[in-house]
């Protein structure tokens, strides 16, 4: 698979014309975005840490000279080795793969949340290249009219105030398209930002800028809210802190350091046997405070789990009722509104080429038509926003019927 994306992005290379779709663009992101990259980084380095955290204590090796005179100087050579006591190994390389399966998991929340951003982009460059040709027809039909206008005047049927309207309203027609030009850059812009590309990596988004997102019913959404990447995070971390806290009471229990040695004696000449044991007296510090704050920590992450909760619904029934706003109005406007509007703009066009209508009738009819279908296409990127917000909060694809 990652063998495709060196050809495709050379598909996409200044020159060459591609229609992007949404599949190419979220693989380009997903495998070369530098804040993932980060996150898989972060995963990598936490892998090492968990690996560090089973290490047990190096043996130390000693050399002891007592007296400076070789004839009465007694040398001890010692291997310490501390063993610890009290599970402190076990509850280290807990905390440490808690920390690791919280960096997967929010790999993962990375990886849902740049496929709902590229999405969001996507069809936010496919509805600005919409507005732009909508843009482009509108001037088309300014110059209709603006050419209807001055064979009329040259006829003597109009006066030249209505020749003068009908070039204003060209020349309006050409700065809407002038800033409809600039915010397709833009967003392609944006959209190519994404996997560390300029805007000229996209030379145009394929897909239908009228394609409605579905609306996934009440208990769907319920059910994936379980899965969530934010409550998993928020359910990992106090399994990570049950951890710290096993951690704080295994320090509790003091270590023990065992030392095997030899002691030579060259006054007596003679070789001795050395071994110690070492044990500290947890009399003035038994650890109670690193106890204590491990464990109003623990509370804390079970807290931070129900606000989590509740965050997480309010934020999806949110998004959700925004997406059922959104195709709802782009719905009603797809319908007998613009059929209505595009029939009225029709009709005053031609009565006004054939002297029935005024310009100032042609004018508010393209005007109103223009604002529908604008309105419509905004309804609907309004919708793949929200459908991208659901994705990111649940972390899946919403729109995948599998």
């Amino acid at each position: 698979m990652r063998s495709l994306f060196p050809a495709l992005l050379l598909a996409l290379a200044p020159g060459v014309s591609h229609a992007l779709t949404l599949a190419e663009a979220q693989a380009l992101a997903l495998t070369h975005n530098p804040e993932l990259a980060q996150a898989r980084l972060e995963l990598q380095a936490l892998q090492g840490a968990e690996l560090q955290a089973g290490a047990r204590p190096n043996p130390e090796l000693g050399l002891l000279l007592e007296d400076t005179r070789a004839a009465t100087r007694s040398s001890t050579v010692q291997l310490s080795q501390a063993l610890e006591l009290g599970g402190k190994r076990a509850a280290r390389m807990a905390v440490a793969a808690q920390a690791r399966e919280q960096a997967a998991v929010a790999l993962l929340a990375k990886q849902a949340e740049l496929r709902a951003g590229v999405a969001a982009a996507f069809f936010e460059l496919l509805g600005a290249e919409a507005q732009q040709r909508l843009a482009a027809s509108a001037v088309t039909l300014a110059a209709q009219a603006s050419a209807a206008a001055a064979l009329r005047l040259q006829a003597g049927k109009v006066p030249p105030l209505e020749a003068a309207k009908a070039r204003v309203a060209e020349a309006q027609a050409r700065a809407e398209l002038a800033q409809a030009q600039s915010a397709t850059l833009q967003a392609r812009a944006r959209l190519a930002a994404l996997w560390a590309q300029g805007p000229q990596a996209v030379p145009h988004a394929e897909g239908d800028a009228a394609t409605l997102p579905a609306l996934p019913d009440a208990g769907q959404l319920l059910a994936w809210q379980a899965d969530a990447p934010a409550l998993r995070l928020a359910q990992l971390d106090i399994a990570r802190r049950q951890a710290l806290t096993a951690g704080e009471r295994a320090r509790r229990v003091p270590d023990v350091t065992l030392t095997l040695g030899a002691k030579r004696d060259a006054e007596l000449g003679r070789t001795q046997a050395v071994i110690g044991l070492t044990l500290p007296l947890p009399l003035a510090d038994r650890n109670q405070g690193g106890l204590l704050e491990a464990l109003r920590r623990e509370d804390q992450a079970r807290e931070a789990v129900h606000a989590a909760t509740l965050k997480l619904q309010v934020d999806v029934a949110a998004a959700a009722e925004r997406l059922r706003a959104s195709r709802e109005q782009a719905l009603l406007l797809a319908g007998e509104a613009l059929a209505a509007a595009q029939a009225a703009h029709d009709t005053a066009l031609r009565g006004y080429e054939l002297g029935k209508f005024a310009f100032l009738d042609v004018l508010d009819a393209q005007r109103s038509l223009f604002q529908l279908q604008r309105q419509q296409l905004q309804h609907v990127a309004d919708a793949h926003r929200a459908a991208a917000e659901l994705d990111r909060l649940l972390g899946r694809n919403t729109q995948d019927k599998d």
